[in-house]
């Protein structure tokens, strides 16, 4: 199984996305297991439900506020810096598509 540890060999910020409600909470009770908390020290599993996280380096997890919801639906639009957008629910299914690459629509189904 694929956890969400190995997202962060990626080079760049990771964002994760989730289609639902069901993968978001998957996504937090993974995450508590393999050691992360939210920037603010709680349990994953105690934060509210949201589309899209951010992964830290020293394993903590962020909330992605507007200007994340648009760098995530825009990554050329930031510059000098990586977004390694993830959806989560290919993810945890074993599908090789599961890394948006720049330019596509985040919320076309593959």
């Amino acid at each position: 199984m694929r956890t969400v540890s190995e997202l962060l060999k990626h080079n760049g910020r990771v964002y994760v996305y989730s289609a639902n409600e069901r993968i978001c909470r998957l996504f937090l009770e993974n995450a508590e297991r393999e050691g992360f908390t939210s920037c603010t020290g709680e349990k994953p599993t105690r934060l509210p439900v949201s589309d899209i996280f951010t992964l830290n380096s020293d394993k903590t997890i962020n909330y992605v506020g507007f200007i994340g919801h648009m760098a995530f639906q825009n990554p050329d639009a930031v510059l000098g810096k990586t977004l390694i957008r993830v959806d989560y629910g290919r993810y945890l299914s074993g599908r090789e598509d599961y890394l948006y690459n720049r330019g596509d629509d985040v919320n076309e189904e593959k």
